[in-house]
């Protein structure tokens, strides 16, 4: 059973997690693994949308890292109760990304009161970043 720490009174942040990979990582999964790596790991739309780029693997780097972070805000990990799958990154057509989660999650999150997923990504040529801020409902 998961336990969940006290939140201080008039809080509104659930759970925040933060995560940074280097894009060599993740092109080196491709070119081993090639596509049972990225089914594994990313949705249809984000392979689309990442494989449309000149350079794919920043981009998918950057939602590896949104979704190790995700699973930290959670405090779940990636395991049996959230998944690599269980987090879509999507874009507002301002560009801004937003965190989509799978049903399989959608109950955790309930549980945990949480309501939104705030997400933020930044990426170099060699290292790329994310955050995930999950605010109470």
């Amino acid at each position: 059973m998961i336990s969940f720490p006290q939140l201080p009174e008039g809080t509104n942040v659930i759970g925040v997690g933060i995560d940074q990979i280097e894009v060599s990582r993740i092109r080196e999964s491709i070119d081993r693994h090639g596509e049972a790596f990225l089914s594994k790991v990313f949705t249809p739309k984000e392979k689309t949308f990442c494989m449309d780029r000149k350079d794919p693997a920043p981009c998918l780097a950057a939602r590896f890292a949104a979704k190790e972070a995700a699973s930290k805000a959670l405090g779940t990990g990636i395991g049996k109760k959230f998944g690599w799958l269980d987090l879509e990154v999507e874009k507002e057509e301002n560009g801004q990304p937003y965190a989509v989660f799978s049903d399989q999650v959608k109950p955790f999150l309930r549980q945990k009161n949480a309501g939104s997923a705030l997400l933020s990504l930044s990426h170099l040529d060699g290292i790329a970043s994310a955050i995930v801020v999950l605010i109470k409902k």
